[in-house]
């Protein structure tokens, strides 16, 4: 039983600090554009060089 007095302080710090990491995720605009970085991969950038053709 010990090692719960030890445990849940541990766990209640990872949580919070979880949570801190969430909230800085969302303020820095990690989630505002989740459908152009899926589309985004299956453009060229680049047209296609004709003296590689």
């Amino acid at each position: 039983m010990d090692v719960l007095l030890v445990l849940v302080p541990i766990a209640l710090a990872l949580g919070t600090l979880g949570l801190f990491a969430f909230f800085w995720a969302i303020k820095g605009g990690q989630y505002e554009d989740l459908q152009g970085a899926a589309e985004r991969i299956l453009y060229d950038e680049d047209p296609p060089n004709q003296k590689e053709i």
